[in-house]
């Protein structure tokens, strides 16, 4: 597969592996549960297909998905790059909150670093800003990792325009991390072009919509279990009037004998040399149909037929200060705590 060159020193293939799914956020069918095994089978199965990019975080289980991680890429590890997040955490209560006081950066980093296996983060990711503490000490505790040798790069996920610009004063950002889709695209108007200027990777989560844009979703109403039923893109009737993109996605598919999910995982790919979309998948099949959106070159046509898509129903305004109200992987969660 072919490489995306975050910053010097840094390439990573052009399509990652957001490994959430695997131990968090959405509900599986009775046919579908959890399988620690399928899933080890699924991340070493990207390896073979060049992926060399495998997203998680701390809170993703919690905890469970980066031991997951650590298991599956051991005999790899010099051919991968991980990326993990600290500074969100779950409560008893299961709910979440902000934590980004500097000690609490450090011992998230050193338990990141025994549950992965390894002896250093690739991309060491701030998951939230949190508000009770000045972001400049958050920062500056994830710069004195750098240094310890026990990070390699930063990143950070759902800042503001203004808070990007302090961290990367403070220390280089390495990578930002948000949602953009065919369906999500209000990342396009500050974020990509901020990363573009400042040389700075973007990872896009969510490339196919939290499973949406693949047309496998029969548009019933989800389980509320599922971190997607909170969601309002996903209430049923929104499904139901969505169908116009899936459907906009499979004409430009038939084109080039590709499916909906590989036209939206191209179209993310098309927004930029720096943009590296990280789909979430706990199934080989649908692994090796997301690898092969890397091959799929959108013409002329298709990206104006993408552009003359309705837009989504459903969707929020986005800013960096309101995923305080969100689950770790971005889905609605009004109960959540606040830092």
């Amino acid at each position: 597969m072919r490489k995306t060159q975050f910053v010097d020193g840094f390439p990573v293939s052009a399509i990652g592996l957001g490994c959430s799914s695997m131990s968090h956020g959405y509900l599986p069918s009775e046919d579908d549960r959890r399988d620690d095994e399928e899933s080890i089978r699924v991340i070493r199965r990207a390896v073979e297909l060049g992926i060399d990019l495998f997203d998680t975080a701390d809170v993703y289980g919690p905890y469970e998905n980066e031991a997951l991680l650590g298991r599956a890429l051991h005999p790899f590890r010099g051919e991968v790059h991980i990326a993990t997040k600290c500074g969100l955490v779950s409560g008893p209560d299961g709910k979440f909150r902000r934590d980004g006081r500097p000690e609490h950066v450090r011992s998230a980093c050193d338990a990141s670093l025994r549950r992965l296996q390894t002896d250093v983060i690739d991309l060491y990711q701030l998951h939230r800003v949190d508000p009770a503490v000045p972001l400049a000490e958050t920062w500056g505790a994830l710069a004195e990792l750098v240094s310890a040798g026990k990070v390699r790069g930063l990143g950070v996920s759902h800042a503001t325009g203004d808070e990007l610009e302090l961290v990367h004063a403070i220390h280089p950002v390495t990578a930002v991390q948000y949602e953009l889709s065919v369906w999500c695209t209000q990342n396009l108007a500050d974020v990509l072009p901020w990363s573009v200027k400042n040389s700075v990777g973007f990872l896009a989560f969510a490339p196919v919509g939290r499973g949406y844009l693949t047309g496998r979703l029969n548009g019933a109403e989800l389980p509320s279990d599922d971190s997607r039923s909170r969601d309002p893109r996903f209430r049923p009737e929104a499904m139901r009037a969505n169908q116009a993109i899936i459907d906009g996605l499979r004409r430009i598919g038939a084109r080039h004998g590709a499916t909906p999910a590989q036209v939206a995982i191209a179209w993310v790919l098309d927004q930029g040399d720096n943009v590296v979309p990280i789909p979430g998948t706990r199934h080989r099949r649908w692994l090796e149909e997301n690898a092969r959106a890397a091959d799929l070159v959108l013409t002329a046509e298709d990206r104006a037929d993408i552009s003359a898509l309705p837009p989504a129903i459903g969707v929020m305004s986005w800013d960096g200060n309101r995923t305080a109200d969100q689950q770790p992987d971005g889905a609605f969660a009004p109960e959540a705590a606040h830092a």
